[in-house]
């Protein structure tokens, strides 16, 4: 898959939990796509979204996946129209596994050029 737009991944680790930062910019189609360097392992507990602050907030109802290798999408459809103005969250009840897979981050229907952060929480 190739990148659209602009996304920066950090990573930190808590004890036992991952903590995976993408920071991203859509394109003008509205798009941003990054696929991790590093392979996860594990139960996907939180997902958290943050939109951008106007102007550069995404557009009402954006949608976030995040696939394994397999193409699947390990947030079960959790990051489906997401909030352009609240900070949201998604458990662990409501999520998936990985399995030594690199993850790619989707985001589609956020505007051009519009920003925001999902955050991934791994045990």
């Amino acid at each position: 898959m190739a990148d659209l737009g602009t996304v920066t991944i950090t990573e930190e680790t808590f004890s036992h939990v991952k903590k995976i930062k993408f920071d991203w910019t859509s394109d003008a189609d509205g798009k941003a796509t990054k696929e991790t360097a590093e392979s996860y392992t594990g139960q996907i507990v939180r997902l958290v979204t943050v939109p951008g602050a106007a102007p550069n907030a995404p557009t009402a109802l954006y949608d976030v996946v995040v696939n394994d290798e397999d193409a699947t999408d390990v947030l079960m459809g959790g990051g489906a129209d997401r909030s352009a103005t609240d900070t949201e969250q998604v458990g662990a009840a409501n999520l998936g596994y990985v399995a030594n897979d690199r993850l790619s981050l989707s985001i589609t229907d956020a505007g051009a050029t519009k920003k925001g952060v999902a955050y991934l929480y791994i045990r």
